[in-house]
């Protein structure tokens, strides 16, 4: 249980939310002081992790809907400022993942990937600086990228899903340009392999109990990730510890991007 209070009366909207990297990274920043929005598009899921991390019902509030569509991503962020007094950060982590041979994918799947991660992001973060630049205080945006943007991997074709997330690692760094002189910072993290629920999306439970630990070795420190790994990059760039940090790619990944 974390003992600093870095969030301390931030408000902070967390999409992707309700399970995985997202729901522990709204854990954190509660523990830590914030109040939060959680999003995702599973209602029931949202509520169910809402009262996981906050029984009193005070400190974190759900906003239900897909990023793909823009009302839902400018939705999110008005609905924050509704109900907490503003925005002081974004933890833009919503995503789909599936590998898929290049050949393969249809418009369909292109379609999704692109809209929800390089679309959802981009209109909720257009809409997250509007809030910020509004209200005068500055805040930080945290982008969840990936390391697939950054090199492929055979056993893992990705395609479309690499080069959506490609698209969100150059967006934070013409924001970071665009934004710097309303005192807005925005960032990225590029995850390797992280344990998470995203897999159980593609793999049955039988599947991911056998497919995952042979990624352990893929990694040079000979281990997957698991969530806490990355919300603590996250966590750090959202925080004042990272105030001269902006338009940065940080690789959480074990060691992938040092090489093989």
């Amino acid at each position: 249980m974390p003992s600093t209070n870095r969030f301390i009366n931030k408000v902070a909207v967390v999409t992707g939310g309700g399970s995985g990297i997202g729901k522990a990274a709204a854990q954190r920043l509660v523990q830590e002081g914030a109040h939060v929005v959680i999003n995702g598009r599973d209602e029931a899921k949202l509520q169910a992790a809402a009262q996981e991390i906050d029984p009193s019902g005070t400190k974190v509030a759900i906003y239900a809907g897909d990023i793909s569509s823009v009302a839902v991503a400018q939705g999110v962020i008005a609905f924050a400022v509704e109900r907490f007094g503003g925005i002081d950060i974004l933890l833009n982590n919503a995503g789909v993942f599936a590998p898929k041979p290049f050949l393969d994918h249809t418009e369909e799947e292109y379609d999704r990937f692109i809209d929800i991660i390089l679309k959802g992001k981009f209109f909720t973060a257009q809409a997250a600086a509007k809030a910020m630049k509004q209200k005068g205080n500055g805040g930080v945006i945290v982008q969840t990228g990936s390391m697939w943007a950054l090199q492929a991997i055979a056993a893992t074709p990705s395609s479309a899903y690499s080069a959506a997330n490609a698209g969100v690692h150059q967006m934070v760094k013409n924001l970071a340009i665009e934004l710097s002189g309303d005192n807005i910072r925005i960032n990225a993290v590029a995850p390797a392999v992280v344990e998470t629920p995203v897999y159980g999306t593609f793999l049955s439970p039988e599947q991911v109990a056998a497919t995952l630990p042979s990624f352990n070795a893929f990694h040079p420190l000979g281990r997957n990730g698991q969530p806490a790994d990355v919300v603590n990059a996250l966590l750090f760039l959202a925080s004042e510890e990272a105030a001269w940090i902006t338009g940065t790619v940080l690789s959480v990944d074990g060691g992938v991007m040092a090489g093989h």
